[in-house]
């Protein structure tokens, strides 16, 4: 996608610079000119940037689009780290069908539903502590350690060594940009972050061979040392999968609907008013700032897409945050609608690999943001200047300092 400011003036695609701060901030008029100029565009570098929610939809769904990753070399997309085997996300079927399955069982809407009671518990202790000070930091002191929590305890991440792995996280996140998004010096960091990753989980599987516990790790222990349907290289991909995508994105669904909420007063009342429109509200807020901005596959063979060819083996993007606000499907879409009916956003991606903790992610944001927004009457922006962290993926803020007391 860097290519794609080498367009020639008044050409499609000519103002889209994801690296540029300012797009960072607000890439909503930017996908709107693209969406309405060339929905299907190809860049300078050869890659497809697709941003009309029907074509986005389609791809989603079309079994001649896949991540190629075993298939195709020319991959610039989806490379292995260091030889190392891919987590399910990144496979086609039948990989993809077999892994996720071993880990789906955690995720179900009864299994995620009983673990709300702990959620809200949580919740609750990180806004005491933020009504008593007066201020926070909606990332710092509710995005980021909810989910990490949550998803730790879930796992079975000893609680003192979370804060040792939290940079190993960040740097793994910031890893699914593209390759050619990073410095050598950046891949060599992302690489080591995985080795380092590697090596804890594997002392801490270890562990509990040893010990099992009522956790996801013991599950996948059991399973890769029963019928052998995991190899130790797909367990350590798979935990450090489960760990750093179960609180990346919903920190900055948090993040990015909390100061949603700030900057639209009318929906933030409404929301104060009516506390049962809070399952509606995070379905809206998903739509309209959805924290990870694009996905991307590899054409398996020919297709056609939005009247244009599409050859096997050549890539697109599928920008998510240009489709949920494609009027076409959504009426009025750059309106923050806390009701809005029949919100069919693609924030979870789509097809075979519909997001797997899509019902975690929603349950947490009710709480966090539900309760935030019941306890904390006088919520509001500490300041005016707010910076996005550097992804081109998942978009986020590096900090969101609120003021809590009146």
């Amino acid at each position: 996608m860097t290519d794609t400011t080498e367009a020639a003036p008044g050409r499609p695609g000519a103002d889209l610079d994801p690296f540029d701060p300012a797009h960072r901030a607000d890439p909503y008029p930017v996908y709107r000119r693209l969406r309405e100029r060339a929905p299907v565009f190809r860049t300078p570098r050869g890659h497809w940037l697709i941003s009309g929610y029907h074509d986005c939809s389609s791809v989603f769904r079309d079994p001649r689009f896949g991540h190629g990753t075993t298939t195709l070399r020319n991959n610039t997309f989806r490379r292995p780290v260091g030889g190392r085997s891919l987590p399910f996300i990144l496979l086609d079927p039948p990989e993809h069908t077999r892994l996720r399955s071993l880990v789906s069982r955690a995720f179900t809407p009864r299994t995620v539903a009983a673990m709300g009671e702990r959620i809200q518990e949580i919740v609750d202790g990180m806004i005491d502590v933020a009504l008593e000070r007066g201020r926070a930091d909606i990332i710092a002191d509710l995005g980021y350690p909810l989910p990490a929590t949550v998803i730790s305890e879930l796992l079975g991440v000893p609680a003192g060594d979370r804060e040792a792995i939290k940079e190993l996280s960040r740097l793994v996140a910031r890893g699914v940009d593209p390759d050619f998004r990073h410095t050598p010096e950046e891949l060599r960091r992302r690489a080591e972050a995985f080795t380092t990753f590697d090596g804890y989980f594997r002392e801490l599987l270890a562990h509990r061979r040893r010990e099992p516990a009522d956790d996801l790790l013991s599950e996948l222990v059991a399973v890769r040392d029963g019928d052998g349907r995991l190899t130790e290289e797909e367990l350590l991909t798979t935990c450090i999968l489960l760990y750093v995508a179960g609180h990346e994105t919903t920190m900055d669904l948090i993040g990015n609907g909390t100061l949603a909420l700030l900057r639209h007063p009318d929906q933030l009342a409404r929301l104060r008013a009516d506390p049962g429109l809070i399952a509606s509200a995070v379905e809206e807020l998903l739509r309209f700032d959805p924290p990870t901005q694009l996905s991307r596959r590899t054409a398996l063979a020919d297709a056609e897409v939005g009247g244009q060819a599409i050859r096997a083996g050549e890539q697109v993007v599928l920008l998510r945050g240009a489709a949920n606000r494609d009027p076409a499907v959504f009426p009025d879409p750059d309106r923050l609608d806390l009701g809005r009916r029949n919100n069919r956003h693609l924030s979870f991606d789509g097809g075979i690999h519909f997001c797997l903790g899509a019902a975690l992610a929603r349950l947490e944001g009710q709480i966090a943001l539900g309760t935030l927004v019941r306890r904390v009457p006088h919520l509001r922006l500490a300041g005016a200047e707010l910076t996005y962290r550097d992804n081109l993926v998942i978009r986020g803020l590096a900090a969101l300092p609120v003021l809590t007391g009146r």
